[in-house]
């Protein structure tokens, strides 16, 4: 058919030049990054902030925000498909105890939680992805717009880790293997071949605080344990990249250097450096070394 006006490829332009994205925000700065970036890779956003979680300032970011509560499977729905939204993207963590105890679910999320097997972020997350696939939205990879932040291989500090650290670091990679089939945990605090401390729902940095509480309460002139920690966090062995991605920031190292931890251990490709470069300049400044592998 001819098109003499040429509004057939005007129309094709314009939905090329502004095409839709949400974002589904949960807390910290992920979701301003990926905000800040589906815009300036031409995105019009649809923000789908969590009432429980997303900070607030999210208003201020030009975009269109939208506040429900973390229960509100079926307002999310209706929202993104209102807005015309057909991909989306998870950004922000979630806390895992907010999603089984601050949450009232509706209908729709009620029947989700009912039918899972197992309760882990993984069944939840990957069950909630597919009731969006199937209304139409499509949940894409949550790092697709920020690949430069993601931790590349090698050494990334001006310090490399010591035989102990590299010992620990291998230790601590299996214990994290095992543990992350179950989807218990991606965190691994240990000292010198001992475990000290185990993520579960409590998050990254809390799990370092809980190792560092556990050092300092050993007897220093009977322990047998170094006071030097290393932290390891790597992505499950079939990491889905769409949610629950590693994450590091300029906090963690903080966090860290309190609870006495030197080194820290990463997946290269698969987690994310939330604060860039500021993370390596944060380590270096407290002599903490990072290797991502």
């Amino acid at each position: 058919m001819s098109d003499p006006h040429g509004l057939i490829s005007l129309q094709s332009l314009c939905l090329t030049v502004n095409p839709k994205i949400g974002i589904i925000a949960g807390n910290g700065r992920f979701p301003f990054l990926v905000l800040e970036a589906a815009r300036a890779q031409g995105y019009e956003v649809v923000v789908a902030a969590i009432k429980e979680e997303t900070s607030p300032e999210i208003e201020a970011r030009g975009a269109a925000v939208h506040w429900l509560s973390l229960g509100e499977l079926s307002k999310l729905i209706e929202t993104f498909q209102r807005e015309g939204v057909t991909r989306a993207v998870m950004a922000g963590q979630v806390k895992h105890k907010q999603i089984f105890s601050s949450i009232r679910p509706d209908w729709r999320l009620a029947k989700l939680l009912l039918s899972l097997g197992t309760r882990n972020t993984d069944s939840l997350l990957g069950a909630v992805a597919k009731v969006l696939a199937d209304e139409g939205i499509v949940l894409e990879n949550s790092t697709s717009l920020l690949e430069p932040l993601l931790a590349k291989s090698g050494v990334l500090t001006k310090r490399a880790p010591s035989e102990q650290e590299r010992k620990d670091i291998a230790y601590g990679r299996a214990v994290a293997r095992h543990l992350s089939q179950f989807d218990i945990g991606q965190t691994v605090v240990v000292a010198e071949g001992a475990c000290v401390a185990v993520e579960a729902m409590e998050g990254t940095d809390a799990t370092i605080e809980r190792a560092g509480g556990i050092m300092a309460s050993l007897d220093s002139s009977a322990s047998t344990l170094s006071r030097s920690l290393t932290v390891v966090k790597i992505a499950k062995p079939n990491q889905d990249m769409r949610f629950d991605v590693p994450v590091i920031g300029v906090k963690t190292i903080e966090v860290m250097y309190k609870a006495g931890a030197t080194c820290l251990a990463l997946d290269a490709g698969k987690c994310l450096l939330i604060d860039g470069e500021g993370v390596i300049v944060a380590a270096d400044a407290r002599g903490i070394t990072i290797v991502a592998e």
